[in-house]
């Protein structure tokens, strides 16, 4: 909607304009603006309504939080009021997730921060709402969990690597979904065939590499060390076909240290926590991959676990290989966490008294 001047304002809340209506094809009609900043949305479908607005109008809060308006939800109708900019913020970001709730996404919180970013990132680049020009931020989508949208820039351009390049690095704090959006951009290329199967790498320094003395086989072994990555998997895949990959060797988990001589052809493989990995184990890593293959590198380089003085071979990677052709690399920070509040809060203390440790170095 074009910001509309104080005569065509009043004169459309003389004549009571209609609200706002959401339908099958988006919006349509007119809105309902005061020169106060308010703007009233009605939508077609209760349904779909009732998981916009969230359970007790937990989604409805956390806009008006994050914009600095207030929505009050009445029937199938949205009153918002505020700054008038704010108010134009609110109204896209709910249209967005009312057409998100009709293709049968889900709506958590996550995803209102993800409509939220999206929104903003929108109207910087169209102040004036092109709606033919408007874009999206890019999506992965498995047969089991459907389209999943990216919440935020650092999310949106990651993906973006991963589709255009043969090995994609990402690094950034713990929250930010670099293994999880890494597991399900792999099991979207074993669904569409891309590659035949799935090879999933972790150092194992716990147990300082040494697991022969641990109980079970090889993924016996290894799996408390890749849980995350199975439970990602088990987010993108149905279980009984996880299990089944794991038996026909579709899926295949490997300890770093077992990967030396061999040629990873026709293969999604992932490293996870990649910070732990040494110089020379990356080295040897790096040049596994072979044709048709992709390679996704994702560590925390603010978690080292490493002896002292043992420099981490993602550090090293990102130094040497960050500007070659066909490598993509993004870096995640503080203000891109998505699991929950209280851990972006937490990132930002860790690194706030990292840099006043180091601050006092300098000066001392």
């Amino acid at each position: 909607m074009k910001t509309q001047n104080p005569g065509r304002l009043a004169q459309a809340i003389a004549n009571e304009t209609p609200p706002v209506r959401i339908g099958p094809q988006g919006r349509e009609g007119s809105g309902r603006e005061s020169e106060t900043g308010e703007i009233t949305i009605a939508f077609d479908d209760n349904r779909f309504a009732s998981i916009v607005f969230g359970q007790y109008d937990q989604n409805l809060a956390r806009v008006e939080r994050r914009l600095g308006v207030t929505a009050q939800a009445s029937g199938n109708h949205i009153t918002i009021k505020g700054p008038a900019d704010a108010c134009q913020n609110a109204r896209r970001v709910f249209e967005n997730l009312y057409a998100r709730a009709r293709q049968g996404q889900r709506i958590a919180l996550g995803d209102v921060d993800g409509a939220l970013q999206e929104t903003l990132a929108q109207g910087l680049l169209f102040p004036a709402e092109d709606k033919a020009s408007r874009v999206s931020f890019a999506q992965i989508a498995t047969r089991k969990r459907g389209a999943i949208r990216a919440r935020n820039a650092s999310q949106d351009t990651y993906i973006q690597l991963l589709r255009k390049h043969e090995l994609v690095i990402a690094e950034g704090p713990a929250g930010t979904g670099k293994t999880w959006l890494a597991v399900g951009h792999a099991v979207q290329l074993l669904e569409q065939g891309v590659v035949e199967r799935l090879i999933l790498s972790r150092p194992a320094v716990e147990a300082g590499e040494r697991l022969g003395f641990l109980p079970g086989d090889m993924r016996e072994k290894v799996d408390p060390y890749l849980r995350p990555v199975f439970d990602a998997l088990h987010d993108f895949m149905d279980p009984r076909l996880v299990e089944r990959g794991l038996t026909t060797g579709m899926i295949e988990v490997a300890p770093l240290a077992f990967m030396r001589g061999r040629t990873l052809s026709n293969a999604c493989i992932l490293l996870d926590e990649a910070q732990n990995a040494t110089a020379m184990q990356m080295k040897m890593f790096l040049t596994r991959l072979g044709e048709g293959s992709r390679m996704i590198i994702c560590g925390d380089p603010s978690q080292i676990d490493l002896p002292y003085a043992q420099k981490s071979g993602l550090v090293e990677a990102v130094e040497i290989l960050v500007g070659l052709e066909g490598i993509g690399h993004v870096v995640f920070g503080e203000g891109d966490v998505v699991r929950h509040d209280l851990v972006a809060r937490i990132v930002r203390a860790y690194e706030a008294r990292a840099r006043a440790k180091l601050e006092a170095k300098n000066e001392g």
